[in-house]
Parts: structure tokens; sequence; C-alpha cells
């Protein structure tokens, strides 16, 4: 019996994804941490931490992209029963992701002045904005080869093992943005960029963390990995063929969230302060859908190396179920207890009112998106990753076009504005079901 194998059953899709919930709300309490002391320091901090925190995601999930595409392998060869050939993939993909971190590194040092320069129209802005960016991005090997350990640990069903450098990283984060935002406990004042240097030293301790675990659980037993003994090119070239198109995919999707959020700078301070509110409540809501979507993906993955295709599209609904439950609880939460989701993060009280319009948008997309993310993960599982591109295009399209007329040209209320969220999130669905529907996945071999 291949005990690597997963079973279709709501006790294991929980199982699985409960871990990586965990693991995936540690950044978005990173993100809050940051969202709330910034918050205190002014208007401004809390607006561009909107902006460096989206451009930094963009990086993340380049990074993700990476990881997703070695988590579809890995989670195959789980499926057949090969240790040796998912140890393979797993070991030549560390050396992958340091050659691709330092590259992207190189690439955001050389364009965020441009970016930032051409796009934003605040000189205040920009010079805060490309400070904060030239400290965050040091932390980027530590992100990238933390994403790889996770998806590693996913696809061996081991996703219990992401709490720890998880857990670590925040308790680090939390500390040090206490001490170098404000100057608390004999650390320097560093205000804004205190909250980088916090960032990168805590993705540091986390990865630290998580290899740790892995040499004390004795995994480097179990699957025969050797570090840096040689770098398999063709396997390279591979595992950059399924995971290119996931790459280009995630950074169109979170570019197109950059973009929004520098047109909603031009709409002035208060609707940047409160789009960086409205963003960091949609990503903890999105913790909970995020983690079941990574669990159909490697489930999808993984049932079909076991040969039973015919269980895919079930798997797809188990799991879309599940989602919409957990988001269906948070948007009733969100509708009940509007003011107080508000209020954490800022004391100003027209500030919140501004925003209450807003969220109760957000509230009717995050019903949209717990499914589609979901369908849309079922679609990357099955490992025709250049599909799945040209479903992001598609969907990114129509959510720039949105954005572009609503807030750049008509300059439209801010709750208008983020019905952007509703166009993305329903074409994603719309276009994920109808390939799902089609059966054009079977066969596809990664």
């Amino acid at each position: 019996m291949n005990k690597l194998g997963v079973s279709i059953t709501n006790k294991q899709i929980l199982r699985l994804a409960a871990p990586i919930a965990l693991a995936l709300l540690i950044p978005q309490i990173n993100f809050f941490t940051n969202t709330v002391f910034l918050g205190r320091l002014g208007e401004r901090e809390l607006g561009l931490n909107g902006i460096t925190g989206v451009f930094y995601l963009i990086l993340s999930m380049i990074g993700y992209g990476l990881s997703s595409g070695l988590q579809i392998q890995m989670a195959r060869r789980a499926g057949e029963g090969d240790k040796v050939g998912l140890a393979r993939i797993f070991g030549n993909g560390v050396m992958l992701s340091v050659l691709f971190s330092l590259v992207l590194m190189l690439i955001t040092l050389w364009t965020v002045p441009l970016l930032f320069g051409f796009s934003l129209y605040d000189s205040n802005n920009f010079s805060l904005s490309v400070s904060f960016i030239y400290i965050r991005v040091w932390g980027l090997p530590f992100l990238v080869l933390s994403q790889l350990f996770n998806s590693f640990f996913i696809a061996i069903n081991r996703s219990r093992m992401l709490i720890y450098g998880s857990v670590a990283a925040t308790i680090a984060n939390v500390v040090l943005d206490y001490g170098l935002i404000f100057g608390h406990g004999g650390l320097p004042a560093m205000g804004f960029n205190g909250a980088a240097v916090a960032s990168v030293t805590s993705e540091g301790i986390g990865f630290l963390v998580m290899v740790c675990m892995y040499y004390y659980k004795r995994l480097h037993q179990a699957y025969p990995v050797s570090f840096f003994r040689y770098f398999d090119i063709g396997l390279s070239q591979k595992s950059l063929k399924v995971a290119s198109p996931l790459i280009i995919q995630f950074m169109f999707s979170i570019g197109g969230w950059l973009v929004f959020f520098i047109f909603i700078e031009h709409l002035g301070g208060q609707a940047l302060a409160a789009s960086q509110v409205l963003r960091n409540i949609l990503g903890i809501v999105m913790v909970g859908t995020w983690a079941l979507a990574t669990t159909c993906n490697t489930m999808v993955s993984n049932i079909i190396g076991q040969g039973r295709q015919n269980e895919v599209l079930l798997t797809i609904k188990k799991v879309g179920k599940l989602s919409l439950i957990y988001a269906a609880i948070c948007c009733v939460s969100m509708l009940v207890f509007s003011h107080e989701f508000l209020s954490i993060y800022t004391e100003d009280a027209s500030l919140i009112q501004f925003s209450i319009p807003s969220l109760r948008v957000i509230v009717v997309a995050t019903l949209a998106m717990a499914l589609s993310t979901v369908a849309f993960n079922g679609v990357v599982g099955t490992g025709n990753t250049m599909v799945n591109l040209t479903i992001e295009i598609t969907c990114v399209s129509m959510y720039l076009i949105y954005s572009y007329f609503v807030i750049h040209r008509w300059q439209s209320p801010l709750y208008i504005c983020w019905g952007s969220e509703f166009v993305y999130w329903t074409s994603l669905l719309i276009t994920s079901v109808w390939y799902l529907k089609s059966n054009r996945w079977k066969g596809k071999q990664v």
C-alpha cells in the first residue's frame, strides 16, 4: 500500500488544510502587526505599507509559483510511491530556489526606483517606499526556501511541519516590530524601515527552524536528498516548464493588485489608508480559503498519481463546499462586527466610517473567492499550468480594465473601486469550472 497516497474524505481534507491554514495565518499576522503598528505612526505610513506590502507580495508569489510547480511534481511522485524521485526533485529544487531568489533580488533592486518613480505622484511616498523595499528584499532567499520546504512537507502529507517555522517567524516579527518601529527594548527607533528589518530577520529565523525540524524528524533519511552535490539541469528545466506558467500567473495576479493600489494612491491619502486596512482584513479571510485551495491542489495531483482521475471533480467539489462554509462564517462576522474589525487597525473614526461601504463589497467578493480559489487550484493540480496562465491573464485583464476606468478615469467612490475584486473572482470561477468540466486535463504528465 502507498502510504503517501491520500483519500477523499472531509477528515483528510481538514487534516491537511488545518496546518496549512496556520502556516498561512502567520504571514498574515505579520502583515496585521505591521499594519497596526504603522497605523499608529500615521496615515502616510499606513497607506505606504499597502503599496510596499503588495509589491513584496508579488515577489513572494513569484517564489510561490516556483514552489507550487515543484509541489505538483513532488505530490505526483508521492501518489506513485516514488520516494527517490520525490527526493531528487526536492534536493534539486533547493539549488534552483537559491539561484532563483538571488536573480529576483537583483532585478528588484534595479527596477524598484523606476517603477515607483513612474507611478507614485508624491515624492515623499516614493523615497519612503524605495528605502523600505531596499531593506525588505534581503529576506527573499529565506522566503523562497521556506516556501519550498512547505511544498515538500505538504507533498509527503506532513503539513503539520509547516507550523514550527511559521510560529517562530511570527513571534520574532511581533517582538522586533514593536522594538524597531518605536525604539523599545534598547533597539533603535527606525519607524517605517523598522518594519522591513523586523520582517527580514523573522523570515531568516523561520527558515532556520524549518531546516532544523527537517533534520530533527529524520526526513533526510526517509528521503535520500543530497544538497549541492550536483545541479541537475535537465530536471530543473522540467521543473521550470511546470512552474514558469504559475510564476507568470502569480505575477499577473498580484501585479494587478499593485496597479490597483497605485491607482488608489492617486485618489488621496485617506483612500490609500482605508484600502490598506481592507487588504489586511481580506488577507486574513483568505487564510482559510487558500489553505483549502492548496490542499485541493496537492490532493488532485496525488489522486491522479494514483490513477484515480475519475475522482478529481468529486475532490474539488468536497473541498469547495468546505471553503464556502468557512467564507460564509467569516462574511457574517465581518458584517455584524464591521466597526470592531476596522477599529483594530486605526483609531481614526472618520477613516473607519469611510471604509465600511467598501468592507461590505469585500464580503460579497469573498463568497466568490471561496469557490474560485479551490476550482482554480484544482486546475493547477492537474499539471496543465499553461491553462492556468491563460485563465489568469484573461481574468486579470478584466480586473485591470475595470480598475482603469472605474478608478483612474472616473475617480469613483472607493466602494465601487473595490468591486474589482468581485469582477476578478467571478471570472476566475467561471473559467476554471468550464475547463474542469471539459475533461481536457486528463492524461497530463508532469
